[in-house]
């Protein structure tokens, strides 16, 4: 089966004006305002064909379990993704006036040129960023587990006290198997978020018990939800992370979203092409580690961009 909502895609700035900075060792663009409107423009047309449909849906009281979960379970609205932000070292020229998403929170204006500037992060920002790089380059120093199978979905439902989508997903084996697939395996959820939703029954099953405070010593770059986690530190990092880097962590999110659901208990046939990864199954339970391991592949190269980003952006707040 073809993956959906995953495609690589070519950097949005090409064949544009660069300078060194060389206090930072950054490299500086500088965009005419025909430049930077083609790329706000492509990229506009690019992210609507998820926020598009996700504002339909949400108007008729429907939801979808896989395109529509980073808008609802994220803090970063379909508004908000669909702004373009060009990233810290972009200058862009706007003779016609400046967007309006471009915040004097963020952004600095000289004459006739826009740039995000990094000196402008408040402190809260600014030690939230330094958490999270060292939170990134912690993760990705570990061996990835690829032993948990996804059974945090599973975890969830356990006993049928609350099942999470019930309302719009069904349930695609009887409560009882789900209940014997929970209690036949170990439970090695690593992921502080993933276990907090646990059914308060599966919580002493886990193997450890993940907290908050202890998430930077548990993280590791297997897990389907730290992977798709990446989204939501690029876009902690907004906008000086810049939109065509935090699309690449978009589609990595939906990507892994899609491989979580499909392992899950839920029936998600009513919603497309989404064949079940079998876990309760040998052969479904290899299919699912060969995904989980797929995803972070995927997510290894962006993981340490996004910490070199992160960490050059703390550089140039100068604090």
């Amino acid at each position: 089966m073809q993956m959906t909502g995953w495609k690589p895609i070519p950097p949005l700035v090409t064949d544009l004006t660069t300078t060194t900075i060389m206090q930072t060792g950054a490299t500086e663009t500088k965009l005419t305002q025909s430049q930077w409107q083609r790329l706000a423009d492509d990229y506009a047309n690019e992210v609507s064909q998820w926020t598009v449909p996700f504002r339909q849906r949400r108007r008729k009281g429907k939801s979808h379990p896989v395109d529509d979960f980073l808008f609802v379970y994220y803090r970063y609205s379909s508004g908000q993704l669909e702004h373009w932000h060009p990233g810290a070292n972009v200058r862009l020229e706007c003779p016609g006036g400046v967007p309006n998403h471009f915040s004097d929170r963020h952004y600095r204006k000289e004459s006739e040129i826009v740039f995000a500037d990094p000196t402008l992060m408040d402190e809260k920002s600014f030690q939230r960023l330094r958490w999270t790089a060292e939170l990134l380059r912690q993760t990705e120093s570990r061996k990835g587990n690829f032993s948990c199978l996804g059974l945090h979905e599973w975890a969830m439902v356990y006993r049928g006290h609350e099942v999470r989508h019930e309302k719009t997903t069904p349930l695609r084996l009887p409560q009882a198997e789900i209940d014997a697939i929970v209690e036949s395996r170990p439970l090695t959820c690593t992921h502080f978020d993933a276990f907090r939703f646990y059914a308060i029954d599966a919580k002493p099953l886990n193997r450890i018990e993940p907290t908050l405070e202890s998430r930077p010593d548990l993280e590791q770059p297997g897990c389907i939800h730290a992977n798709m986690d990446l989204y939501k530190w690029a876009f902690k990092a907004m906008p000086w992370i810049g939109s065509e880097f935090l699309l690449r962590c978009f589609r990595l999110a939906l990507f892994a979203r899609e491989i979580d659901m499909r392992a899950s208990p839920y029936d998600l046939s009513s919603y497309g092409d989404y064949e079940p990864i079998l876990i309760e199954t040998a052969q479904g339970r290899a299919q699912y580690e060969q995904a989980q391991r797929e995803v972070a592949d995927r997510a290894a190269p962006l993981r340490s961009e996004l910490a070199d980003r992160i960490e050059s952006l703390v550089a140039l707040a100068n604090r």
